[in-house]
């Protein structure tokens, strides 16, 4: 009797995590384009993004004309993002992460909901330097 009763709270305790670890996962979906107002320059734009990034615990780990790869290391998380610009906007892109539970199913990739939430915090952020610096 005394095993049938770990055994059901054995299965009970699986059954139970399994739902807990998929609520932590979310469809991956690269954030809508940052629109920027005419007349920026790049100069200031690039000062607004970086300030936004640093202000938030990323890395600029390389720049180039277009694009500015940033990463993240928290506690023993790691994302990678790369930066798209134009004159006309900004897109931020996933390009790698290590324990974010990243995996794709049925084509659809999923990571850890903490991620969008990081970059949710850098894109606004960034809109609020942007409105700080046309505001000068």
């Amino acid at each position: 009797m005394r095993l049938l009763a770990l055994l059901f709270s054995l299965f009970a305790l699986v059954a139970l995590s399994q739902p807990a670890q998929a609520g932590r996962n979310v469809p991956l979906v690269n954030p809508d384009p940052v629109a920027l107002p005419a007349g920026l320059s790049e100069e200031a734009m690039l000062k607004d993004l970086k300030r936004a990034l640093i202000g938030r615990g990323w890395e600029v780990e390389a720049e180039r004309p277009g694009e500015i790869d940033a990463v993240l290391r928290l506690r023993d998380h790691v994302a990678s993002i790369r930066i798209a610009y134009t004159a006309s906007d900004v897109r931020i892109a996933y390009v790698d992460s290590v324990n974010l539970d990243y995996k794709n199913r049925k084509g659809t990739p999923y990571i850890h909901r903490n991620y969008l939430s990081w970059i949710d915090n850098v894109i606004r952020d960034f809109r609020t330097n942007l409105q700080l610096t046309l505001a000068e």
